[in-house]
């Protein structure tokens, strides 16, 4: 008599034997998840601060209130973050800059923030080798693993991504903040109630919210020159750089911060101008390798059928 309920595939002691080392693993990775989320419900969000520094304990705890993951996963990805410290030690503030420039919360760190992708990855890897053991047999847990990789890639490359289009959004948009600047000052306002406008009417933009921060550390007791020196550490891009460095050499110059701000808004003008020349002339050349495949696709289409009767026919 068949069984009630076929096998889902053929028994195989080996794919067996790997299905159940997979299923052990997920059994006790949900084992952790449970009872690590149980324990940080009822534990304080405050970390204890015995042997850390006090801007650590105030940046962890802001962390864990703004991501889940962080909270759930926190010893694992600490601990993931303290070999990428060693390992990843000259990329991690290219890293860094790109977690600044994309928005993300600054509670991150960069060698966390590369953990918790690590970490996806791994969490990943018990569904994919699943997957493809069932369908590939023992091989597929290398196939497994080349793909947990590769999802790894893809988060970072994601950010770098997320990276260059909000800093790319900023210096389109950043010129129109100067000019309401300038508005604004020559009016007879004060820069910070002038900055103060200038974000609220751009308050749902990245240059607003990056000029917000400007505001918010100024209101905070710090300098204007300092402040500004904070955003082109953030950003740390040569156009930004090279325009806060004019505003904080004029105002150090004495020179009226509206005709610095109209200035570099023209200059910000000609340089997207350019930009967008540049774009416009390396369209051609890159659009000469799909124009040459569309013609060759033309040839073929026209030309096949002669050349498959010439082929075929008899000549006798």
């Amino acid at each position: 008599m068949p069984p009630p309920f076929p096998p889902l595939f053929a028994a195989d002691a080996g794919a067996l034997a790997v299905l159940q080392l997979v299923a052990s693993l997920c059994f006790g990775g949900a084992a952790f998840v449970l009872a690590r989320t149980i324990r940080n419900t009822l534990h304080s969000d405050d970390p204890e601060q015995d042997d850390e520094w006090r801007y650590d304990i105030s940046r962890i705890a802001g962390l864990r209130r703004v991501s889940l993951f962080y909270r759930v996963f926190q010893p694992v990805i600490q601990g993931l973050a303290a070999v990428n410290r060693r390992a990843f030690r000259e990329r991690l503030p290219e890293l860094d800059r790109e977690i600044q420039v994309s928005g993300l919360p600054r509670f991150w760190t960069a060698a966390e923030y590369l953990g918790r992708i690590q970490l996806i990855g791994l969490l990943a890897f018990p569904l994919l080798a699943w997957m493809c053991v069932r369908g590939m047999g023992p091989a597929g847990i290398v196939f497994a693993l080349v793909a947990s990789g590769v999802l790894m890639w893809f988060l970072r490359r994601r950010l770098s991504h997320r990276a260059e289009t909000r800093l790319m959004l900023i210096k389109r948009r950043m010129p129109f903040l100067l000019d309401l600047l300038t508005l604004l000052m020559e009016a007879g306002s004060t820069f910070q109630r002038a900055l103060s406008e200038a974000v609220t009417e751009f308050r749902e933009h990245p240059v607003g919210m990056e000029f917000g921060r400007v505001l918010a550390e100024m209101n905070m007791g710090k300098s204007r020159s300092a402040a500004l020196e904070s955003m082109r550490t953030r950003l740390r891009d040569d156009e930004v750089t090279s325009i806060i460095g004019s505003i904080i050499q004029g105002e150090n110059l004495g020179t009226p911060l509206a005709r610095v701000f109209r200035t570099q808004a023209d200059v910000l003008r000609i340089k997207r101008t350019q930009r967008a020349e540049t774009v416009a002339g390396e369209a051609g050349v890159k659009m000469l390798l799909p124009a040459i495949l569309v013609m060759a696709a033309t040839v073929l289409i026209i030309l096949g059928p002669f050349v498959l009767s010439f082929i075929h026919a008899p000549f006798f």
